[in-house]
């Protein structure tokens, strides 16, 4: 698990970040739904639904990667790995919550050892 974290640590340190949906900004297919952090996703790296690995960023700056979610979106038949990135234990709460109660996916958070 070291090894993956680690892998991730340069991905983020050489990948930029783009933004896509900032804290407090409406979701897309459902507007009432807000997301609590930034949301957004590394450029350049594939992933399964043609953007990029998709991150949570936090308020904690310079926590670095605290963990990641893995959904499993059985409507479009789409799994995924989010990074949390510089999330606060709270953050954390209101990211699982986003995707489990809001957005109904089947998530698991893995925090980094």
């Amino acid at each position: 698990m070291d090894s993956f974290f680690a892998a991730l640590d340069q991905l983020v340190r050489r990948v930029p970040l783009r933004i896509d949906r900032p804290r407090g900004a409406a979701h897309q297919r459902f507007p009432e739904v807000i997301y609590p952090v930034d949301y957004g996703h590394l450029e350049d790296i594939g992933a399964s639904d043609g953007e990029g690995v998709d991150v949570f960023r936090g308020s904690a700056a310079g926590a670095g990667i605290v963990g990641i979610a893995l959904t499993a979106d059985l409507t479009k038949r789409d799994v995924e790995v989010k990074v949390l990135l510089d999330c606060s234990e709270d953050e954390i709460s209101l990211i699982e919550h986003l995707l489990h109660e809001r957005l109904r996916l089947n998530a698991s958070i893995i925090r980094r050892p």
